[in-house]
């Protein structure tokens, strides 16, 4: 009786080692994050001693990139899954800032594909009240208020966050770190971006690094020369993409420091023809991964 009673104590312990969780990864790490395969290709190939672990469906790969401690992965596309993977990698490892690398669409008139774009802050601008017709006109439920131009039924509204104690922190931009933002600027003079493709096509003018100014973000993929015009004149964005801002609404709400490099890769509809991204997606990405590499060397020694 006492060997099985033995015998049994001994599987529980060996099912409960199974089943717990792996060792907390203690050494601090500067996330690094894409959405998709692409982006992340270049810095992917920067990692030193890579060793990868899957948590929740999510391939996380960590190392170094120079005297950095890193852990890549990516986020997969659009909001949710940004919020979700950010979280993850913030609840598995010890980051120490975040750092997000890759396309999005040009929304400025005065910038170009191939540009990389470090924007100062970020919102998300398709959370909607989708209002109901009036006449000629739309009306918002009593206890919503205009908090930015509409484009039509659309009014843009700010995120709820909940805080402790019951409160919720209504709040629309989520701003960069400062002091990430700094070593962005001191590297952005000294990046010489690509022109052309790998085929061979060329654009006519030479992409360049702009650190400042605003960024969106929301589910859908645009493109549409209207939408467009209304979220420059709106937001005054340079730049729309598909998941900086959940990542920077999960930044905040864990008090860890981020920053965004997008390169543009389209123009939103903006251009003319089809929409671009087909073309010089790879480019942009690989445009945005040069400058984040630089950023990653010019951040103080750890």
């Amino acid at each position: 009786m006492a060997f099985w009673q033995r015998a049994r104590a001994a599987l529980v312990l060996l099912f409960a080692l199974a089943a717990a969780p792996a060792a907390a990864d203690e050494a601090p790490r500067l996330a690094v994050v894409s959405a998709f395969g692409p982006e992340l290709a270049l810095l992917r190939q920067a990692v030193q001693d890579p060793v990868t672990q899957e948590i929740a469906g999510i391939d996380f790969v960590t190392g170094t990139i120079g005297r950095h401690k890193v852990v890549l992965f990516l986020s997969g596309i659009s909001m949710v899954n940004a919020a979700m993977s950010t979280q993850a990698a913030l609840d598995h490892f010890k980051v120490t800032a975040i750092v997000f690398s890759g396309i999005a669409g040009g929304v400025d008139p005065g910038l170009a594909i191939g540009d990389v774009v470090v924007a100062e802050r970020w919102g998300q601008y398709l959370e909607n009240v989708l209002a109901r017709q009036a006449g000629d006109g739309w009306r918002l439920p009593a206890d919503k208020a205009a908090e930015f131009a509409n484009f039509g039924m659309m009014f843009p509204q700010g995120v709820g966050i909940a805080r402790p104690g019951d409160v919720i922190e209504h709040k629309f931009w989520f701003a960069a770190d400062p002091a990430l933002l700094a070593v962005a600027r001191r590297v952005a003079a000294g990046i010489d971006l690509a022109r052309c493709t790998l085929p061979g096509t060329c654009l006519d003018h030479q992409p360049r690094v702009v650190v400042g100014g605003q960024g969106v973000s929301g589910q859908s993929f645009v493109d549409n020369a209207a939408f467009r015009a209304y979220v420059f004149d709106t937001f005054k964005a340079q730049v729309l993409d598909m998941e900086t801002a959940a990542l920077a609404q999960v930044a905040y709400a864990n008090g860890v420091p981020f920053i965004a490099f997008r390169s543009l890769s389209d123009l939103a509809g903006g251009g003319e023809g089809e929409n671009e991204i087909g073309t010089f997606f790879a480019f942009a990405a690989d445009n945005a991964a040069k400058v984040v590499l630089a950023f990653i060397a010019a951040l103080p020694t750890p």
